[in-house]
């Protein structure tokens, strides 16, 4: 019986003295990962965030945004970014809510997606003065998480007449903008040339 109590205390402390060994493990690792990032990449570490001219944060380099008006129709002055259906309802048109991170979940053949993308290839054409043939997927299509905040150099492209014209400065220089916002392929190879919206539009507003 005295031997059965003694080896259950011996499991019990070296359960135990398992439990307190990793805890600090675990413990030691989030504060050296926390202070390598602090030190070694602070902006991203901290969320790669956008502020304006007062120091406000007006958002992420990592997260998309919507750039249009109440009722969800675009504004001119801005590039627009891919549709959204991260929390996207009457209420909230546009989608592009950081807590309700999604896609759509619809297959190809989805007639309500079929539609929805045939009507905003429409518009798009129309905005952009372009063939609805020259619209591309990116334009009419949400990304898997509904927050991606690049386009495809070929959506930026066809929307830089607009821009230019709406605030008045020439495409060339509207051009050099996208440029300078665009990300290339990973390790040279790895995934397509994207632009980032957000910072983008940034670029743009810090213009004025």
């Amino acid at each position: 019986m005295k031997n059965a109590m003694a080896l259950n205390m011996r499991s019990y402390w070296a359960g135990l003295r398992a439990v307190l060994v990793f805890t600090v493990i675990v413990i030691v690792y989030t504060f050296a990962m926390f202070g390598i990032g602090q030190l070694g990449m602070p902006d991203k570490a901290n969320g790669s965030l956008i502020t304006d001219e007062s120091g406000q944060v007006v958002g992420s380099s990592l997260i998309g945004q919507s750039f249009t008006d109440s009722k969800g129709e675009a504004l001119p002055q801005y590039f627009q970014s891919r549709p959204s259906a991260a929390g996207a309802s009457d209420d909230n048109p546009s989608g592009y809510d950081a807590s309700a991170s999604s896609g759509t979940n619809l297959g190809h053949q989805d007639e309500g997606l079929i539609k929805d993308v045939t009507t905003r290839r429409a518009e798009i054409a129309k905005r952009e003065g372009v063939n609805v043939k020259d619209v591309p997927a990116d334009a009419v299509t949400a990304s898997s998480s509904g927050l991606d905040p690049h386009i495809s150099p070929e959506y930026a492209a066809i929307q830089v007449r607009r821009v230019a014209k709406e605030r008045g400065i020439s495409e060339e220089k509207v051009e050099q903008l996208v440029k300078d916002n665009t990300t290339g392929r990973g390790l040279g190879f790895i995934g397509e040339p994207v632009v980032n919206v957000v910072t983008l539009n940034k670029a743009l507003d810090d213009l004025s």
